[in-house]
């Protein structure tokens, strides 16, 4: 296992300020946070504090926890710079092979000849970036989930070339940061429970679509007879319209399962994206 102690998360959204915030609250690990855009930073910060200010609220967090995790987390807009002390680099940039195959290849410029290189990618495998760095067997999938302080689960997906210690290291980070890991021993498209989900949401989509029932009902009836905690539409609408169809369109250009749905085509392409908008399936108040 390598040894680490400065951890470096690419993407400063929702989801990468979230992997800094949860690695700076175990207190084990300096934490970098980087991204180019213009702004995306000092949003972060804001966001994280908003975050933070919730959690002591409702005694979930002291203050003082708070305020030491937020001053464990540094932020830059230059890559190259910081890579070079990471000892384990998380991509969390948005779900865009081109975005993500830029990041792997400037950390294999950069990053420090033993880091070992994780994409938070929720469907693309990283074989399909990881020779991008000349160091395949120290990368591999870390795939969190949203909101990452509260949901526990994260996918440990072994590469073709993933070296045993890579997976272990990973393995043991995430324990560490106080989440559970399961590891996916081979690649496959959408991992676990994103082949589970897509499957439930595309038979609910069918459902719709063939006016068997409504979305209303289809969700009353999988929360009931399921027990979820929201049905595949609430849910659908609460990830991201745009984001559920993007990788549906990629898994088919993967040669997996079905393109699209004309439902969820248009209802994207009308800006229809869910909670963010303001309507998807549903409406929501602004």
């Amino acid at each position: 296992m390598h040894e680490l102690k400065r951890v470096l998360v690419v993407g400063a959204g929702t989801m990468g300020s979230q992997i800094a915030l949860q690695t700076a609250l175990s207190g084990r690990y300096e934490v970098m946070l980087v991204d180019s855009a213009p702004g995306q930073l000092e949003r972060s910060r804001a966001q994280n504090q908003r975050l933070f200010d919730r959690s002591v609220e409702k005694g979930r967090l002291t203050e003082a926890a708070a305020s030491e995790a937020l001053a464990r987390v540094t932020d830059s807009s230059d890559l190259a710079s910081v890579a070079a002390s990471a000892d384990l680099v998380i991509e969390a940039v948005i779900e865009d092979f081109d975005a993500k195959k830029t990041v792997f290849e400037s950390l294999g410029k950069h990053a420090k000849r033993d880091a070992i290189l994780a994409s938070n990618s929720s469907t693309i495998a990283i074989s399909r970036l990881a020779d991008f760095t000349g160091r395949p067997e120290q990368c591999c999938n870390m795939h969190f989930f949203h909101p990452v302080t509260v949901m526990q689960l994260c996918e440990v997906v072994r590469g073709p070339k993933t070296s045993d210690a890579t997976i272990e290291t990973a393995m043991e980070f995430v324990r560490s940061i106080d989440r559970t890991p399961v590891l996916l021993q081979k690649e496959i498209w959408g991992f676990i429970v994103n082949r589970i989900l897509f499957a439930a949401s595309e038979e609910a989509m069918h459902l719709l679509e063939g006016g068997y029932a409504s979305a209303e009902d289809i969700d009353i009836a999988v929360q009931k007879g399921l027990n979820w905690p929201m049905g595949p539409f609430h849910l659908l609408d609460f990830s991201g319209l745009d984001i559920f169809y993007g990788a549906m369109k990629d898994r088919h250009r993967q040669g997996e399962g079905e393109d699209a749905p004309e439902l969820l085509r248009k209802l994207v392409e009308a800006g229809n994206l869910g909670r963010k908008s303001g309507k998807g399936f549903f409406e929501y108040p602004k």
